[in-house]
Protein backbone atom coordinates (compact mmCIF):
# COMPACT_ATOMS: atom_id res chain seq x y z
CA UNK A 1 0.00 0.00 0.00
CA UNK A 2 1.19 3.17 -0.83
CA UNK A 3 -0.99 5.39 1.74
CA UNK A 4 -0.62 9.50 2.24
CA UNK A 5 1.58 10.31 4.75
CA UNK A 6 -0.40 10.41 8.68
CA UNK A 7 0.37 14.66 8.45
CA UNK A 8 -3.14 15.04 9.92
CA UNK A 9 -6.07 13.15 11.71
CA UNK A 10 -8.20 11.85 8.67
CA UNK A 11 -4.78 9.96 7.21
CA UNK A 12 -3.91 9.07 10.68
CA UNK A 13 -7.04 6.94 10.56
CA UNK A 14 -6.00 4.60 7.93
CA UNK A 15 -2.76 4.00 9.79
CA UNK A 16 -5.32 2.30 12.80
CA UNK A 17 -5.48 -1.09 14.21
CA UNK A 18 -8.78 -1.43 12.90
CA UNK A 19 -8.31 -0.52 9.94
CA UNK A 20 -5.34 -3.29 9.55
CA UNK A 21 -7.54 -5.90 10.92
CA UNK A 22 -10.22 -4.96 8.31
CA UNK A 23 -7.63 -5.06 5.67
CA UNK A 24 -6.50 -8.78 7.38
CA UNK A 25 -9.55 -10.15 6.92
CA UNK A 26 -9.33 -9.76 3.04
CA UNK A 27 -5.69 -11.33 3.00
CA UNK A 28 -5.07 -14.46 1.62
CA UNK A 29 -3.87 -17.69 4.59
CA UNK A 30 -0.79 -16.69 3.26
CA UNK A 31 -1.07 -13.74 1.88
CA UNK A 32 1.20 -10.65 2.83
CA UNK A 33 0.68 -6.64 3.30
CA UNK A 34 3.10 -4.24 2.79
CA UNK A 35 3.03 -0.37 3.34
CA UNK A 36 5.21 2.50 3.62
CA UNK A 37 5.60 3.88 6.68
CA UNK A 38 7.10 6.89 6.41
CA UNK A 39 11.23 7.64 7.57
CA UNK A 40 12.57 6.26 10.04
CA UNK A 41 15.24 9.10 9.87
CA UNK A 42 13.29 11.83 9.91
CA UNK A 43 10.37 10.44 11.81
CA UNK A 44 11.49 7.27 13.61
CA UNK A 45 8.85 7.44 16.39
CA UNK A 46 6.13 7.57 13.88
CA UNK A 47 7.86 4.98 11.24
CA UNK A 48 8.01 2.59 14.90
CA UNK A 49 4.29 3.60 15.66
CA UNK A 50 3.02 1.99 12.31
CA UNK A 51 4.56 -0.95 13.14
CA UNK A 52 3.36 -1.58 16.99
CA UNK A 53 0.06 -0.66 15.31
CA UNK A 54 0.21 -3.38 12.66
CA UNK A 55 1.22 -5.75 15.76
CA UNK A 56 -1.97 -4.99 17.69
CA UNK A 57 -3.71 -5.37 14.99
CA UNK A 58 -2.49 -9.01 15.32
CA UNK A 59 -0.14 -8.97 12.36
CA UNK A 60 3.71 -10.40 12.24
CA UNK A 61 5.63 -7.30 10.87
CA UNK A 62 9.09 -7.51 9.24
CA UNK A 63 10.14 -3.54 8.86
CA UNK A 64 12.19 -2.50 6.27
CA UNK A 65 14.28 0.44 4.84
CA UNK A 66 16.21 1.37 1.73
CA UNK A 67 17.06 4.29 -0.06
CA UNK A 68 14.24 6.24 -2.34
CA UNK A 69 16.25 9.02 -4.42
CA UNK A 70 13.34 11.52 -4.26
CA UNK A 71 12.80 10.75 -0.45
CA UNK A 72 15.78 9.37 1.32
CA UNK A 73 15.95 6.44 3.80
CA UNK A 74 12.22 5.53 3.48
CA UNK A 75 10.33 2.72 5.69
CA UNK A 76 8.12 -0.01 5.12
CA UNK A 77 6.49 -2.71 6.48
CA UNK A 78 5.86 -6.33 5.41
CA UNK A 79 2.93 -7.86 7.51
CA UNK A 80 1.39 -11.37 7.60
CA UNK A 81 -0.98 -12.55 9.89
CA UNK A 82 -0.13 -14.81 13.33
CA UNK A 83 0.85 -18.71 13.23
CA UNK A 84 3.75 -20.37 12.00
CA UNK A 85 2.05 -21.49 8.58
CA UNK A 86 2.95 -17.95 7.96
CA UNK A 87 7.06 -18.03 7.56
CA UNK A 88 8.41 -16.53 4.43
CA UNK A 89 11.76 -16.37 3.03
CA UNK A 90 13.65 -13.49 0.76
CA UNK A 91 14.00 -15.03 -2.43
CA UNK A 92 16.77 -16.80 -3.66
CA UNK A 93 16.79 -15.05 -6.85
CA UNK A 94 15.53 -11.76 -8.38
CA UNK A 95 13.89 -10.91 -11.60
CA UNK A 96 16.27 -9.98 -14.59
CA UNK A 97 16.61 -6.15 -14.92
CA UNK A 98 16.44 -4.70 -11.51
CA UNK A 99 18.77 -1.51 -11.30
CA UNK A 100 19.01 -1.07 -7.66
CA UNK A 101 18.21 -3.85 -5.99
CA UNK A 102 20.28 -7.55 -5.88
CA UNK A 103 20.17 -10.65 -3.64
CA UNK A 104 23.18 -9.58 -1.64
CA UNK A 105 21.26 -5.93 -0.63
CA UNK A 106 18.31 -7.54 -0.17
CA UNK A 107 18.69 -8.97 3.76
CA UNK A 108 20.29 -5.80 4.49
CA UNK A 109 16.84 -4.16 4.00
CA UNK A 110 16.20 -5.48 7.26
CA UNK A 111 18.56 -4.22 9.61
CA UNK A 112 18.49 -0.66 11.36
CA UNK A 113 21.42 0.73 13.35
CA UNK A 114 20.48 1.46 16.67
CA UNK A 115 20.22 5.49 15.60
CA UNK A 116 16.65 4.57 13.71
CA UNK A 117 16.23 0.94 15.45
CA UNK A 118 13.07 0.06 17.57
CA UNK A 119 11.79 2.44 19.78
CA UNK A 120 9.06 1.89 22.77
CA UNK A 121 6.12 3.60 21.24
CA UNK A 122 2.43 3.86 21.69
CA UNK A 123 0.48 2.07 18.67
CA UNK A 124 -1.93 4.54 17.05
CA UNK A 125 -5.41 4.45 18.48
CA UNK A 126 -8.66 6.11 16.75
CA UNK A 127 -9.18 7.73 20.02
CA UNK A 128 -5.59 9.53 20.72
CA UNK A 129 -3.83 9.56 17.38
CA UNK A 130 -1.24 9.08 18.63
CA UNK A 131 0.60 8.79 15.53
CA UNK A 132 -0.41 12.44 14.30
CA UNK A 133 2.17 13.53 16.88
CA UNK A 134 5.14 11.55 16.31
CA UNK A 135 4.65 12.10 12.59
CA UNK A 136 4.72 16.11 13.03
CA UNK A 137 7.29 15.96 15.64
CA UNK A 138 9.89 14.09 14.04
CA UNK A 139 9.38 16.06 10.00
CA UNK A 140 9.28 19.53 12.14
CA UNK A 141 12.62 18.65 14.37
CA UNK A 142 13.77 18.95 10.63
CA UNK A 143 13.12 22.42 9.75
CA UNK A 144 13.88 24.08 13.47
Amino acid sequence: MDLPDPSNYALGRLYSAPFFRLLTRHLEPRGLIATQATSPVSAREAFWCIVATMENAGLRTSPYHTLVPSFGDWGFVLASRKGPADDYRLPSRLPEGLSFLTTAILPTLFVFSPDVGPLEVEGNRLDTQALVAYYDRGWRRGYE
